[in-house]
């Protein structure tokens, strides 16, 4: 840590950003338990490991993300976040990941509820509280959403 603000500092801070967007966590909060006062000490564990990855995610968004989205998001902001700035990609190279995510349809809601049906089919119920039409139809927006489904009131 040199103290300067440079274009690499610039993308770490958006690494923060996307983490954030991700979790709907503030970079610090002194609320929260030790361990999870810092988002980024607190979620780099879980970027580094696909099995954990959704476990970030946003509660409040139930199932309404796109599963590739948070896969690439979270790369993306594993890369931002490195403890080397000659690691972490330039800006370009952010746009570029982030742009085709905009075209993503594989919601985390679908696939549950492709799930569900096929749990139902073989007539197991694990007590898990299934969503509704109406549930999964109210979606919040956000960057994860695919922004394909389009919501009249």
């Amino acid at each position: 840590m040199t103290g300067h603000l440079t274009s690499k500092s610039d993308v770490y801070s958006f690494g923060v950003v996307l983490l954030e967007i991700l979790t709907g966590r503030r970079s610090m909060d002194k609320k929260r338990p030790g361990g999870e006062q810092s988002l980024v000490s607190w979620a780099r564990p879980y970027l580094a490991d696909k099995r954990k990855l959704y476990q970030l995610v946003d509660p409040r968004l139930e199932l309404n993300y796109s599963l590739k989205g948070v896969q690439k998001i979270s790369q993306l902001a594993y890369s931002c976040l490195s403890r080397d700035p000659k690691c972490r990609p330039n800006m370009d190279e952010v746009v570029k990941a982030l742009t085709p995510l905009q075209d993503l349809n594989d919601l985390a809601i679908l696939y549950h509820s492709r799930l569900s049906q096929q749990g139902r089919r073989k007539k197991k119920s694990d007590g898990t509280p299934h969503l509704t039409y109406t549930q999964s139809k109210s979606m919040r927006a956000s960057p994860l959403n695919t922004g394909k489904q389009h919501h009249h009131r």
